[in-house]
């Protein structure tokens, strides 16, 4: 009996895996530029192909930062979205650090990175694996 993809379940459809990479600060730069390539690759069109770049390098800068120095970058295609997993091996948090309202640049307060991948991306998931954090970032091709 053949299926057609709209009935099978989400997990069981085809993804297409972009790129995988283990990355430290000094690939901070690279990294973008491969992102952009890949994005560009799989159709995210302009403007969202640098939101997206730009929200994957914000939480890519948290790995370094907070996560023990270094993270682990899934880039894949599924279906009409592209995601983008970064795992560290840092403390791990939750959404809650994440403020509700655009932080003050001069208030000191934390989470601006994060807010900002909230706002350019479609879906931000963030769970602590087994070591770390896990965080996945979701946009719409279309």
């Amino acid at each position: 009996m053949n299926a057609d993809v709209a009935d099978l379940p989400r997990e069981r459809l085809p993804q297409e895996r972009l790129l995988e990479l283990l990355f430290v600060g000094d690939d901070l730069p690279g990294l973008r530029l491969r992102i952009t390539e890949c994005a560009a690759r799989a159709g995210l069109d302009e403007p969202r192909r640098s939101d997206f770049v730009l929200a994957v390098h914000e939480v890519a800068c948290n790995a370094i930062e907070h996560g023990g120095g270094q993270g682990l970058l899934l880039l894949q295609r599924r279906d009409d979205t592209l995601r983008c997993r970064v795992t560290d091996n840092g403390p791990g948090f939750s959404e809650e650090v994440i403020p509700p309202d655009p932080p003050g640049l001069l208030s000191g307060e934390g989470g601006r990175g994060l807010w900002l991948t909230r706002q350019l991306t479609d879906r931000l998931e963030i769970a602590t694996g087994a070591v770390g954090a896990v965080v996945t970032l979701v946009i719409g091709l279309r």
